[in-house]
């Protein structure tokens, strides 16, 4: 087996991070500098894949590849979710890659907060849920109250010196009341630079 280079390291730690990328979601994080992106891509992939150091679903197009061992099913039905969740990823590095970005945050025990991401971009911390579902509003108030829990707590002191804003990238306005958290719902990125100010990112009475 040959040695891993840099560019090696970080294909499989992103797919370690991210948990599943397809090829085209691959070459845009580490593929671009290339004059040739895809063609280097699949060469570069096809090698990882023979050598065992990643693993690959080829009944989809493009193909799916996956950290080895894997952590989920090739067949997962969280497969779109995840993706979703690197799509978000590549979106935000278009403006400034984020200083940190952890999928699937569990600072409590079972029952806690579970973010799909906590990150750290722009000089701020977000708790951020990319839902491709639709919630009853019952389930948001809950989502309220594991947040409130979780402020009480004050185990979100040793992830960041403010509380993180709530960040809800959704197709569908939610109307629930944060108050007294920040939060703000978007449908995409580029939505929330209006809520962003020098200081902070603006209380949910304005931006909702």
């Amino acid at each position: 087996m040959k040695m891993m280079n840099n560019r090696d390291k970080a294909i499989t730690e992103s797919l370690k991070k991210f948990r599943v990328l397809n090829r085209d979601q691959l070459i845009k994080l580490h593929f671009l500098q290339n004059k040739t992106p895809h063609v280097v891509a699949n060469r570069v992939l096809k090698r990882l894949v023979d050598n065992n150091l990643i693993e690959v679903d080829k009944t989809t197009r493009p193909y799916n590849y996956f950290p080895s061992p894997r952590s989920i099913k090739k067949d997962s039905t969280k497969i779109p979710h995840f993706r979703a969740i690197a799509d978000f990823y590549i979106t935000l590095c278009a403006y400034e890659t984020p200083t940190l970005f952890e999928v699937e945050f569990k600072p409590l025990a079972k029952g806690g907060i579970e973010p799909d991401v906590f990150m750290k971009w722009k000089g701020f911390a977000f708790c951020v849920e990319v839902q491709r579902s639709i919630y009853s509003k019952k389930q948001m108030e809950n989502k309220k109250k594991l947040y409130m829990n979780y402020k009480d707590s004050d185990e979100w002191k040793h992830h960041s010196k403010r509380f993180p804003a709530i960040w809800i990238i959704t197709d569908k306005y939610y109307d629930v009341d944060f108050k007294p958290l920040y939060a703000v719902q978007t449908k995409d990125v580029d939505g929330i630079f209006k809520y962003l100010t020098p200081q902070k990112p603006v209380n949910i009475s304005k931006a909702l």
